[in-house]
Formats: structure tokens, sequence, C-alpha cells
């Protein structure tokens, strides 16, 4: 059996698409994302190559001819700037891009999950940092790696319910040596730590806010007067009891480092440098009436290369690069120097396009072959459902069968009782019982008397037996008064 016709029967005729039977990874998503890109940024391309042309052949000099290598090469530069720009999800320092959370009930890989007072629970699809009941807990998850990129964006996906006055305070971390340096602290309770803090709370009592707080190392904020006057940025934000996630994204490039809610710009600045090999973490902790804070998704993507790929196409003669110029025009001079430039940028970038090519390759080929093991299951499943639906067809038939001679023993038994008359059997058996009754009273009788007869005592021998007692008695009564008589007298 052809699997690709499984497949392609499987998505039409069932409708049953392709992520129903089979998981993506995030690596698998990515490039998917990015050969989509690629198309988009190839037929853009030819759209502007296509433009270019129609104008130039209107406005310029009619000889000159777009040239095929020149069209590819801006074709490749564009799914290049593309390619490049996509944002590659870093796997050891994120967690929740599939639909399980993790694969096991008590730890996530890549992380370490503590507590205090209690343990924070691994669920399918969220971790619970501080749960409802009870409180003054803490808990945090941090990453094990550290994050090698210098430019990175993060999304971080939580969700904050609890009681009407309950409270709380969440922290994202981006730090160095967090885990030993910080653990389950918060920014009130912690030390000195070297790097970033996110602070979600009800500080100020507005309902929640967002600020961000900065050390490099000298700063206790432990024992600071006032921490909350350390913020660099804040906005208001009223987090608790929304009923669905709140989405926080942070972006941090050489140029800016912006803070958005809900797709909403909380604050930004350029003044911020977060060095790279710090390692990120969430911690949480609650007072005795506790806010449950949860953890759905925690997203670390590589932004390095947006908006870097291909400058030479960036100006006021875009077109350049894509016409023929004959040596006497004026822009020939300013093309040498754009190739030469970006020459090496373009060999480096197809380099990294053709790996990316091959592993999208090899993530189609094992695509294609878990749809060939799963068409060989159903196929698997469909011979072992027609066996058993055969075994019981035979065992139907067999009852069936059964019930058919049960029936015709019992049209035979009809029949064969309305044919025959045994009205005369029946005379015959009680005339046969009554003349059995008539005999067996006659001589129970008379054997009866004959045995009583035979049995009973004889009156004279009655008598006898009678007389003989009682003369017995007398003399033995005359006996006695004699011997009474003749005994002597005792007087006192």
């Amino acid at each position: 059996m052809d699997f690709t016709d499984v497949g392609i029967r499987h998505t039409i005729l069932n409708s049953v698409q392709l992520h129903h039977f089979i998981d993506f990874s995030p690596s698998a998503a990515v490039i998917a994302k990015e050969a989509r890109l690629c198309v988009i940024a190839i037929v853009v391309g030819w759209i502007t190559t296509s433009v270019v042309s129609s104008i130039c052949n209107r406005k310029c000099d009619p000889s000159p001819i777009v040239k095929p290598h020149n069209m590819m090469r801006t074709l490749a530069s564009l799914a290049l700037l593309a390619v490049g720009a996509t944002a590659q999800i870093i796997e050891s320092s994120s967690f929740g891009a599939g639909q399980r959370i993790s694969p096991s009930r008590d730890s996530i890989p890549g992380w370490t999950i503590n507590g205090e007072g209690h343990d924070p629970s691994v669920l399918s699809d969220k971790l619970i940092l501080t749960p409802p009941y009870p409180g003054n807990t803490r808990g945090s998850a941090w990453a094990q790696s550290p994050v090698s990129q210098s430019e990175w964006s993060a999304e971080f996906q939580f969700r904050a319910s609890g009681p009407e006055r309950a409270g709380g305070i969440l922290q994202l971390w981006y730090t160095k040596d967090g885990q030993s340096r910080i653990g389950t602290s918060s920014i009130y309770t912690v030390g000195q730590f070297d790097g970033f803090a996110l602070v979600i709370d009800t500080h100020g009592g507005r309902g929640g806010s967002v600020r961000g707080f900065l050390n490099d190392g000298t700063i206790d904020y432990k024992s600071h007067n006032s921490p909350d006057t350390l913020a660099f940025g804040h906005c208001d934000y009223s987090y608790r009891n929304l009923g669905r996630p709140s989405i926080v994204k942070l972006k941090y490039t050489s140029s800016i480092f912006e803070v958005t809610i809900d797709d909403k710009l909380c604050f930004s600045t350029n003044k911020v440098a977060l060095p790279a090999g710090n390692t990120f973490g969430i911690s949480a902790a609650t007072p005795e009436n506790p806010d449950s804070f949860e953890i759905f998704k925690f997203i670390l993507e590589s932004v390095t290369g947006q908006g870097s790929t291909i400058p030479s196409n960036q100006g006021s003669t875009p077109q350049q690069p894509i016409l023929d110029q004959t040596p006497d025009q004026p822009a020939q001079p300013a093309m040498k120097p754009v190739t030469e430039t970006t020459l090496n940028g373009l060999a480096a970038q197809m380099a990294d396009l053709s790996g990316r090519i091959q592993l999208g390759g090899k993530a189609t080929n094992l695509i294609l072959q878990e749809i060939k093991n799963q068409a060989v299951k159903a196929e698997q499943r469909h011979a072992e459902f027609t066996q058993k639906f055969l075994a019981q067809d035979r065992q139907l038939a067999q009852f069936d069968a059964r019930l058919t001679r049960v029936e015709q023993l019992l049209q035979a038994v009809q029949t064969e009782l309305q044919s025959k008359d045994y009205n005369g059997r029946f005379n015959q058996l009680h005339e046969t019982l009554r003349s059995s009754h008539l005999s067996l009273s006659e001589n129970l009788q008379g054997h009866l008397l004959s045995v009583i007869t035979a049995s009973s005592p004889r009156m004279g021998f009655f008598i006898f037996l009678l007389i003989a007692f009682q003369v017995v008695l007398v003399i033995s009564y005359v006996i006695y008064k004699r011997r009474r008589a003749n005994m002597p007298k005792k007087f006192l």
C-alpha cells in the first residue's frame, strides 16, 4: 500500500488532519514556518521584479533587460532575509510549546522546580507555583541552561486567581546564577543579584502593576530602605481573576528592550544592557491569604539577525541590483562595493538555507514514515476488527441454527398433541386407578384385623395374674403382723 495515498485518503475523505495523529516537534514547526516565509518572500520578490521591470520598460531605456541571474539573486536574498528574520525557539530554556507542558508529572525537562511550604504541581498544561490553599508558600522554576544568545524574545503566560482580598507576588528573572543566589526569593527578600527582574504584584493598590528592576550585583534589595524606588519602568495592569492567561512578552536587542502585556506596550528603553550567559527563572510567593499563580508557557526565541540581513537592498536605489546596467550608467560604480560587502553574508546565508532545507527534508521524511506506520497500524486494526466480526457472525449463525431446530421440535410436539386423542387412555388409566384403590382397601382392612386379633393379650391370663398378686399381698401382710407381735417390748 502506498503511504502517500493513505495520507491523502485520511486527510481528504475522513477529514483527519495531520496534526491529529502526529505531534510536530518545535524544530519541525520552526522549519515549516520558515519554509512558508521563504515562499512568501519569493512571491513578493517576483512581484517586485515584475513591477520594476514594467516601470523601467516605460520610463527608462527600452534596451535594459532583466537578467535571470540578477532576478534569482534578488529572490534568494529576499528568501534569506525572511529566513534570517525568523525566530528560533531555544528549547533548553522553554516549555509549553507543545500540547503538553511536560512528558512527566513531577518535573519539566531542562528546568529545576522547588517550593517552600508545598511542592509545585506539574499538570499536563500548566505549572502551579503557589496553590490556592494554604498560604505562606513559595515556588520557583529555573532553567538549567544559560542563554547564549545576545538578542532574544520571551513569551510568558500566567494566570492569578484567588479570593477578593488575596495577594501574592510573581517574578520573572534573567540573572546570573539565579538558582543558587535567588531560588524562591521575591524582589523584597532577595539579596544581591546580577541581572533583570520583572515583578507582577498589587503594588500601589491600583489592582495590579508590572515593574522592571535591574541590579549589577552591588545593591542588596533585602536590606534596602525602599526597593520600590529602584524600578526603572512600570505600568498598571489588573491581572487577578481574569479567567484567562495573561500574555507577557519581552524583547531584547542591541537597540531596544521592551515589555508588552496582552499585545499592549508596558514600557521600553534603549539604555538597558543584558549580557548573555544569564538564566531565566520564575518565582512566586504568597501571604496568608494567597493567590494561586499558574504558569502555562514560557517560550524563549532567538532573534539574532533580524533586520541585519542584506543591508545593500535598503536605500534610495533598491532597483539597481535587478537591472542590467551598461558601463556608462552612473549607478554601476555603486553596485560593486555593495556586492563585495554582501558576498560573504550571502554565502553564509545560502549555507544556512541549505542546512535548513536538509533539516526540512529530514523532518518531511520522518513525517511520511510516521504516516506510513500509522497506515500499517490502521490496516492491522482493520484486519483484527474484520476477524472479530467474522467470528461473531459465525457464532450468530450457529445460534440461529439452534433456534431453528428448537422451533422445529416444538412444532412437531404441537402437531403430535393436536393429531391424537388421549381421552380413551385417560379413562383407562382412571379405571385402573379406581380398581387398584378398591382392592387395596379390602386387603388392607382384613390384614389389619387379623394382625390386631393375633397380637391382643388373653383375658383369663390377665385375671389370673391379678388374683395371684392380691394373694401375695395378703400373705405378706399377715407375716408382717406376726413378726411385730412377737418382738420384745421396751419400757422407759
